[in-house]
């Protein structure tokens, strides 16, 4: 479904990449929140919890409710997917169908969170891993039931970023709430995020040395080219897989000196959890189920395909996207935006770049 990883450079400046994959395609918008907006979030049954921005911010956002057409959801209405504040904290929100349960009881007096305003809360308030991290040890967060999923509940878990480097996953197993630190920056999906970092001991023969000759009595063997290092990468896309894949890439890939540099390099490492249509499809009597979304109609055969990828600047607050139709990445600079002082939120679809047409460079 979803696979993040956090990527330093060789002055240890952070970077976060990260894809979104589902069987469908989703009107996603891409919103602005400015600094100084009032938002809230609310809870059948408790008082709002209120807040205002200390933050600018940047998301990849999604309406909780179907929007009317021509109707333009407002701030309080969409929720964060993917985002930057202009601190370099960011916040990636993947799925995790095991979130929903029996949560622990909360006053009726207290001011609650909504897992599904999250995002927009630690991306509005906090700069650093560590200021989230203490702010939900006083702060009730509990699992809405979510109208465009059904009504399911917040079948999500997120992890959290800083320009320092330090990473956090706050998770709901079964509705149990776990904030976890995490020392490997990567995020994919179920099960248990502790799990997958059990599962990384599993690993520990993982290098990136290309062991390419060896001798076999007096046979010696050599491999035809390069690459044999990766042959004891576990190869499918599941959640698991994508997991001890992208530790390795974050691991082993080349650090880079310039910043533009190892942007692109976080771009080459999300290449290798892209998902084309059609690589992977799952029949109603042999695959598994998949997010369904209100009023967008699920494949017969649905097809798991990466819808968008995003490229997070930490140091230099920037924002770079491509959507599945293309390969190019737009650029969105939060410290350019500095100035403007609106909400302001557009479809994706509206701001991706066609791809250059260099033909004119080679006419005579």
């Amino acid at each position: 479904m979803c696979t993040s990883l956090l990527y330093r450079d060789r002055a240890g400046r952070a970077y976060v990449g990260r894809t979104l994959e589902l069987t469908i395609d989703l009107p996603y918008l891409v919103a602005r929140f400015p600094e100084g907006l009032e938002l809230e979030s609310a809870f059948p049954g408790h008082p709002a919890l209120r807040w205002t921005n200390r933050f600018a911010v940047l998301a990849v956002t999604m309406p909780a409710e179907a929007p009317a057409p021509e109707r333009k959801p407002g701030p309080g209405e969409l929720k964060v997917i993917e985002g930057l504040n202009s601190a370099g904290l960011s916040v990636s929100v993947q799925a995790y169908a095991a979130a929903g349960g029996p949560q622990a009881a909360v006053d009726q007096d207290k001011a609650v969170l909504s897992a599904a305003d999250l995002g927009v809360w630690a991306l509005g308030q906090f700069a650093t891993v560590a200021e989230v991290r203490a702010a939900l040890e006083s702060q009730p967060v509990l699992l809405p039931r979510i109208p465009i999923l059904g009504g399911l509940e917040m079948p999500f878990h997120y992890g959290i970023h800083d320009a320092g480097g330090d990473s956090l996953v706050v998770e709901f197993h079964k509705g149990q709430r776990t904030v976890l630190d995490n020392p490997v920056g990567v995020l994919t999906n179920a099960p248990q995020f502790s799990w997958h970092l059990t599962n990384l001991n599993n690993y520990t023969f993982l290098d990136n040395i290309d062991r390419s000759r060896a001798l076999f009595g007096s046979f010696q063997a050599v491999q035809p080219g390069s690459g044999v290092a990766k042959a004891g990468l576990p190869v499918t896309d599941t959640s698991p897989d994508r997991f001890i894949r992208a530790a390795f890439y974050a691991q082993f890939a080349e650090k880079q000196s310039d910043a533009d540099q190892a942007v692109r390099m976080v771009a080459h490492l999300m290449n290798n959890f892209d998902r084309p249509r059609g690589i992977t499809v799952d029949p109603p009597q042999e695959g598994v189920e998949h997010l369904q979304v209100e009023g967008v109609a699920v494949p017969q055969a649905p097809t798991e395909f990466t819808s968008w990828t995003s490229l997070s600047d930490l140091e230099r607050r920037l924002l770079f996207l491509r959507d599945g139709g293309g390969m190019d990445y737009v650029r969105l600079d939060l410290t350019a935006l500095a100035g403007h002082t609106s909400f302001v939120a557009k479809p994706m679809q509206a701001l991706m770049a066609p791809t250059p047409d260099a033909s004119q460079e080679l006419a005579d």
